[in-house]
């Protein structure tokens, strides 16, 4: 079954998306904005627990791909085009997940959302003021990928650490990082037609005066309230 997009469109008319490269601050104006402005959060990652549980090796090949590969060791040992080609999958098979989460929670109250959905699906399921895209540069994401003290993050660290070459392991894996965020991937959301943020220092505290440009440009001015929870 296919769903129109005229339609999906309609029903995720309170749905807001922040999307765009790596340490550009999405996360954090996604829960500034939802304790600002009393909307309901969605984190990058909030469709995992169904997609988890669900997804078909025969449909969600990339989704899978934890499970069917050999170990942690093949994982970080991929060329960046594999591990590019790969991101780029999973997220146009999350995209799914994603809407269908969004739908399920869309008459609870205004949303705002964290996103790697494809810009072209975006284009098609939303409108100029209910996306906004946040770039920050390519070294940004690449020299501080690991400085963020979550488990993931420290997990993939231990993987590099433990590599027979564990030297090699990290600028392999430093090399996956920059091309998905390469220069033609920052091209392609800079050029989206979306209304855009650009960050291009991690020095000075920008919160303030970024939440209220997109503030502006979603329309939250005035409207201050409680924040909801993203149900799953």
């Amino acid at each position: 079954m296919e769903i129109a997009n005229n339609i999906l469109k309609y029903y995720l008319r309170d749905v807001y998306f922040i999307t765009g490269t790596a340490y550009a601050g999405k996360s954090t104006m996604v829960k500034m904005l939802a304790e600002r402005y009393g909307l309901i959060p969605c984190g990058e990652n909030y469709h995992a627990q169904v997609s988890d549980a669900v997804a078909d090796p025969q449909l969600q090949p990339n989704i899978c791909y934890f499970s069917a590969m050999k170990d942690w060791q093949e994982f970080i040992s991929r060329t960046p085009e594999e591990y590019d080609h790969w991101i780029t999958g999973t997220s146009r098979e999350a995209a799914e997940f994603k809407v269908a989460q969004l739908l399920r929670i869309s008459g609870s109250g205004k949303i705002i959302a964290d996103t790697n959905i494809p810009l072209d699906i975006l284009h098609e399921i939303s409108d100029y003021d209910h996306v906004a895209v946040m770039l920050s540069p390519q070294s940004m994401s690449v020299e501080r990928f690991f400085d963020r003290d979550d488990p993931e993050k420290q997990f993939l660290l231990s993987q590099i650490q433990a590599a027979d070459d564990p030297a090699w392991a990290m600028e392999n894996f430093k090399n996956c990082i920059a091309k998905v965020n390469s220069r033609e991937h920052f091209e392609e959301y800079a050029h989206s037609g979306f209304f855009t943020v650009y960050r291009d220092s991690a020095d000075g505290d920008t919160r303030e005066e970024v939440l209220k440009t997109l503030a502006r440009h979603f329309g939250f001015d005035g409207q201050e309230g409680e924040t909801a929870s993203c149900k799953h």
